[in-house]
């Protein structure tokens, strides 16, 4: 079991940069793969990115592509998202999540535990 807690959210203008953070604690953080998606007002939880239990794949929506990176330093059972450029289409509750392969996934459905959520707006 991996417990989940974000930080790092605010409120930011556009073309802006933010880094958000992912805690982990449990015993199996290092074998999991790890992922970030977002959830806008009335929309759909989506994914945003997904990074290997040892850091070696990574993947991202195309909507990100180029101005978010992922990253994770398994010494700390931390992941990152450093995220630049960032437009107001980018508002929304940002959610780190473990998943059930070591891979990652673009798949919510593959993922098994999730963090609070932290709330990351761009204003325009």
């Amino acid at each position: 079991q991996v417990q989940l807690v974000e930080s790092g959210g605010g409120l930011v203008q556009a073309g802006g940069s933010l880094r958000l953070s992912c805690a982990a604690s449990g015993r199996t953080f290092s074998t999991n793969g790890m992922g970030w998606f977002r959830q806008a007002p009335g929309k759909e939880r989506e994914f945003v990115t997904a990074i290997s239990w040892n850091g070696g794949s990574t993947f991202y929506a195309d909507s990100v592509e180029g101005r978010f990176t992922i990253s994770r330093d398994n010494a700390k059972s931390t992941v990152y998202l450093q995220m630049n450029s960032l437009k107001p289409e980018d508002t929304a509750v940002y959610y780190c999540a473990a998943s059930a392969s070591p891979h990652g996934s673009r798949s919510r459905y593959q993922y098994r535990n999730w963090g609070q959520g932290t709330q990351v707006t761009v204003s325009s």
